[in-house]
C-alpha cells in the first residue's frame, strides 16, 4: 500500500499595511493666521527704524518670502540689513497674537489618525515657523523655511510628500514641481478662481473641509 504523505503549508502572511500619504502644509494663513503678529511686528520695525509701512497692505498679500516684500519698503541695497532687523522683532510681536486657522489642528490629526506624517514648507525662516507652531501646540513631523513656489518641491521631494495644502498660487507651483497634488484652501490672498486656474487639483473653503475629502482621496 503506497503511503500517502502530506507537507504543511505555511498561512500566508497578513497583508502589510500600506502606510499612508506624507502631506505637506504651508504655514501663513493655511495653518496659521499670522496677520495680526506680522502686522504687530512691521509696526514695531517701522517705529524702530523710520521706515515708513503700510502694515494692512503687508498682512494682504502674505506668501511670498519676506525679502520679497521687504524690497517694497526699503532701497536694494538694504533688504538684507533690514531683513535681519524686522526677524530680530519678530518673536516679541509676531507669535503671541497669531491663532490657529479653522480645521488646522484636525487636518493634521487626521492625517496623524491614517498614519501620514505631516510635513510644514513654508517661504517663512524655520526657526520662526518652528515658534508659530509650538507656541500654538501644532506638531508637526518636519518643518522646512525659507522655501517659495517651485522651490518648495525641494523639500516635498525629499519628505516623500505626496500631497500639499496651501493657500497661493505659489503653493500650487510647488506641488505641481513635486508631482504632489495641489489641495489649494481659499483662506489667503488667492481667490478660488485663481487657485484653479494655477492649477490646483482641489480648492476648499478652508481646513474644516479637509478631513472629508482626506477620507475620501484615501478610500
Amino acid at each position: 500500500m503506497a503511503l500517502m504523505t502530506t507537507s504543511a503549508t505555511t498561512p500566508p502572511a497578513p497583508p502589510t499595511p500600506t502606510p499612508a500619504p506624507t502631506v505637506g502644509f504651508d504655514l501663513d494663513l493655511t495653518l496659521i493666521d499670522t496677520r495680526p503678529g506680522i502686522k504687530a511686528a512691521w509696526q514695531a520695525f517701522s517705529a524702530e527704524t523710520g521706515v515708513p509701512v503700510d502694515a494692512d497692505l503687508v498682512v494682504s498679500r502674505l506668501g511670498p518670502p519676506l525679502e520679497h516684500e521687504m524690497a517694497h519698503w526699503v532701497p536694494e541695497e538694504r533688504v538684507t540689513e533690514m531683513v535681519a532687523r524686522y526677524r530680530a522683532l519678530y518673536p516679541a510681536y509676531a507669535i503671541e497674537p497669531s491663532a490657529p486657522m479653522p480645521g488646522a489642528r484636525d487636518a493634521i490629526q487626521a492625517v496623524r489618525e491614517a498614519g501620514g506624517r505631516t510635513v510644514v514648507v513654508t517661504a517663512k525662516n524655520g526657526p520662526h515657523a518652528e515658534l508659530h507652531l509650538a507656541h500654538l501646540g501644532i506638531e508637526a513631523d518636519a518643518v522646512v523655511g525659507g522655501l517659495w513656489a517651485e522651490g518648495k518641491a525641494e523639500a516635498l521631494s525629499a519628505h516623500g510628500a505626496q500631497v500639499y495644502v496651501g493657500d497661493h498660487v505659489g503653493d500650487v507651483r510647488g506641488a505641481a514641481t513635486a508631482g504632489a497634488v495641489s489641495v489649494a484652501v481659499a483662506t489667503g490672498p488667492c481667490a478660488p478662481e485663481e487657485l484653479q486656474e494655477a492649477g490646483a487639483d482641489v480648492v476648499l473653503n478652508d481646513l474644516t473641509d479637509f478631513r472629508r475629502w482626506w477620507e475620501g482621496y484615501l478610500a
